[in-house]
């Protein structure tokens, strides 16, 4: 009897604890951000655009600590791009008018040469620097995202 008792239960225990049973976490949910820019001087050269997801990687000087990036063709002065499968978070967009087609971001004595953009700003300037949390939005839900072009 104890035999049958000991054979039942690891029947029982191998067919509820198996990994296929196992309680997880509901799987998370993606989402598509597009991205417009806006306000170019000129449809010369190409658009970086980099997506970032962490905080502390804005600002990144040497537009490395991207999450994501694409580059994409100017037409009529205005660039779109769109990004698919990205998981619900916090994400901020990069974008480098690159005018010769270099792959940077072009510098004067201090400022750039070229243009560039990043979202929730419409202007920059040397006491101002932003940072991940301020260029930050939360993507919850398929979205679309202006960036204005600033040239200095």
């Amino acid at each position: 009897m104890h035999r049958i008792k000991k054979i039942i239960f690891l029947f029982l225990f191998s067919l509820f604890f198996q990994p296929e049973y196992a309680i997880s976490s509901p799987p998370q949910q993606i989402f598509k951000l597009r991205i417009k820019i806006e306000n170019l001087k000129n449809s010369k050269g190409k658009l970086i655009v980099l997506i970032y997801n962490k905080d502390g990687t804005i600002p990144d000087k040497t537009f490395s600590k991207y999450y994501k990036k694409k580059i994409i063709s100017i037409k009529n002065m205005t660039g779109y791009v769109e990004f698919d499968n990205l998981p619900e978070g916090r994400y901020a967009v990069n974008i480098i008018h690159d005018e010769n087609n270099n792959g940077k971001l072009d510098k004067g004595f201090l400022l750039p040469k070229e243009g560039f953009g990043l979202s929730n700003f419409d202007k920059v300037n040397l006491f101002h620097k932003p940072n991940f949390k301020q260029a930050s939005f939360l993507l919850n839900t398929d979205k679309i995202v202006k960036i204005k072009a600033i040239y200095l």
